[in-house]
């Protein structure tokens, strides 16, 4: 690909058949002739971060693809980057809708899905910078907007929140009564992020997602948390 260069791999997760998925050759690729990525805030050295495969997205992919797929519901995936678990999800027949910030995470999606042979999925793009309805401008991608049942992500924790925007993003987009999963590798902005979800009506459960493995490189540590709000009564 101009600018940049990529590979195929197979990538094996836990319950579901493998996928064969295009990703960025390493964390030195870089293109962006019009400066879309910059106007969205991605510097050089985060552009990359989006089209590599992060054990943190197999996890998330793991575990959705445990839940059994439930008529009538809706689920979005934020940050979703290479969107592991919602093609795990969409082979599986739910109806799920990827979302990014990147400018080419729905080229690599659409690429992926072929790669897979799978029909067509949603994709739309999810910012919850507060500068972002200044930058989503008609004509480009579509913007997420609704609301939805399972709000679903990994690693997106990695930045300092300090105005709560995601947690304000999520808020936006669950339903009155919703389910969020957050798989994160014991990230240091994570219980102001809890806070903030709490102060949304959200309850928290969470799992240790530890593997041990042979190797270092195959070791993981972090955690599965699942954020819930009742149905608020009328």
């Amino acid at each position: 690909m101009p600018g940049y260069a990529t590979k195929t791999q197979r990538v094996a997760i836990a319950g579901v058949a493998d996928l064969t998925i295009r990703s960025l050759l390493d964390r030195e690729q870089f293109a962006d002739p019009l400066g879309e990525a910059e106007r969205l805030g991605i510097s050089s050295a985060a552009w990359p971060i989006f089209g590599l495969l992060w054990p943190s997205g197999a996890q998330l992919a793991a575990c959705l693809a445990l839940r059994p797929v439930r008529a009538a519901e809706r689920i979005l995936e934020v940050g979703c980057g290479l969107a592991l678990a919602s093609l795990v999800g969409h082979r599986r027949g739910a109806d799920i809708t990827a979302s990014d910030c990147h400018p080419l995470a729905e080229a690599f999606l659409r690429h992926n899905l072929a790669l897979n042979h799978l029909a067509p999925m949603k994709y739309r793009q999810g910012l919850w910078s507060p500068v972002a309805p200044a930058v989503a401008q008609p004509g480009g991608h579509a913007v997420v907007s609704g609301r939805f049942d399972l709000i679903i992500g990994s690693d997106v924790l990695y930045e300092r929140d300090s105005e709560g925007a995601l947690a304000a993003f999520i808020g936006r987009h669950a339903q009155a009564c919703a389910e969020v999963w957050i798989v994160d590798p014991d990230r240091g902005n994570r219980p102001a992020f809890n806070r903030r979800m709490a102060e949304q009506g959200f309850s928290l459960d969470q799992t240790r997602l530890d593997v041990p493995a042979a190797t270092p490189m195959l070791t993981y540590k972090g955690r599965w948390m699942r954020f819930r709000r009742p149905s608020i009564a009328p």
